[in-house]
C-alpha cells in the first residue's frame, strides 16, 4: 500500500484521506498491513497518531494504514448523505484494499489479507467489514465496542435547534455527543450531523453479520458506551474480551495495555 513512510495514497476514493506509515527501520513483522478506523468526531491523528498507536505498531514491525472517515480529519465533507453511510464507507474501504492489490488470505503467507483495528464507530465498521469480507481480513481488534449504536438514537431535530438558537437538548446522550463533536477544533459539525443522519438509515445490528475470524474486544471498565461489549463477544465464535481498569470511552484508546494487547493479538 505504498513504499514511503507517512505517504498519502493516490487513486483511492476522494471521500477518504488515507495515509501509509511504514514499519520502523530494522524491524521485522508481518507484511500484512493493519488498517486503523477511528471513532465519531475524531480523526486518524487524534485517535491513533496522538495516542501513540502508529509509533507502537510501526516499531512492532507493522505497516499501518490510517483512514479519515468522510467529514473527519483530512477527508472532505461531501454534501450528499450517501457518502457517510456505513455501507458506502465499507465499500470505499474495500476499494482501497483492492486498489492496493491485497491478495486473499492464505494461511502460510503473511503478505496476504489485512488486519483491522477500529475504535467506537470504527469498531462497528470493522465488525461489519470483517463479517462481509472474510477472505481479506485475518484478525480484528475492536476498541470501545458496543452491541448498540448510540448514534442511532441521536436526537437530530434537538441538535439542529440547539445549533440554531441554543435550545436545550433534553436527551443527555445527544447533548454529550454534540459536545464531543464541537470539542475538536476544525470539526465540521454539520457534516457530522449528516453522518448521523446516514447512520440512522443503517442501524447497527451485529447479529445480522458476524465476523468469524479471531476478534479481540477491548473496553474501559468505566466506558458506558461499551457495557454491551460482552453481547458482541458472545456473538463472535472466536472472540476475546479484555477490560481496562478505570478507563473510560474517552481515554481507553491511550492505554499502553490496550496497545500491547492489540499488538500481541495481531501477532497470533
Amino acid at each position: 500500500m505504498g513504499r514511503h513512510r507517512d505517504q498519502t495514497v493516490e487513486g483511492v476514493d476522494p471521500h477518504l484521506n488515507v495515509r501509509v506509515h511504514e514499519a520502523a527501520p530494522g524491524t521485522t513483522g508481518p507484511h500484512r498491513p493493519v488498517i486503523l478506523l477511528h471513532g465519531f468526531a475524531s480523526s486518524a491523528k487524534l485517535n491513533w497518531e496522538d495516542a501513540g498507536w502508529i509509533t507502537a505498531l510501526t516499531q512492532a514491525g507493522r505497516r499501518v494504514v490510517t483512514v479519515d472517515l468522510p467529514g473527519h480529519g483530512g477527508s472532505p465533507a461531501p454534501e450528499e448523505m450517501d457518502a457517510y453511510s456505513p455501507s458506502r464507507i465499507r465499500a470505499d474501504l474495500l476499494q482501497l484494499i483492492l486498489n492496493a492489490h491485497v491478495r486473499p488470505l492464505k494461511d502460510d503467507d503473511d503478505s496476504t489479507g489485512v488486519d483491522l483495528i477500529g475504535y467506537s464507530l470504527g469498531a462497528r465498521l470493522a465488525w461489519e467489514f470483517g463479517a462481509t469480507q472474510p477472505e481479506l481480513v485475518r484478525r480484528i481488534v475492536l476498541g470501545g465496542p458496543g452491541a448498540h449504536d448510540p448514534l442511532a438514537d441521536f436526537d437530530l431535530p434537538a441538535a439542529q435547534r440547539y445549533l440554531a438558537d441554543g435550545s436545550e437538548i433534553a436527551d443527555p446522550s445527544t447533548a454529550e455527543l454534540l459536545r464531543m463533536a464541537q470539542l475538536v477544533p476544525g470539526n465540521d459539525v454539520f457534516a457530522l450531523l449528516t453522518m448521523i443522519e446516514a447512520i440512522k438509515t443503517e442501524p447497527f445490528i451485529p447479529s445480522e453479520a458476524v465476523p468469524r475470524m479471531p476478534v479481540l474486544l477491548v473496553a474501559g471498565e468505566r466506558d458506558e458506551l461499551a457495557q454491551t461489549a460482552p453481547e458482541l463477544a458472545k456473538l463472535a465464535p472466536r472472540a476475546e474480551l479484555q477490560w481496562l481498569p478505570a478507563r473510560t470511552h474517552a481515554n481507553a484508546v491511550t492505554s499502553r495495555a490496550f496497545k500491547t494487547a492489540a499488538i500481541d493479538f495481531l501477532a497470533g
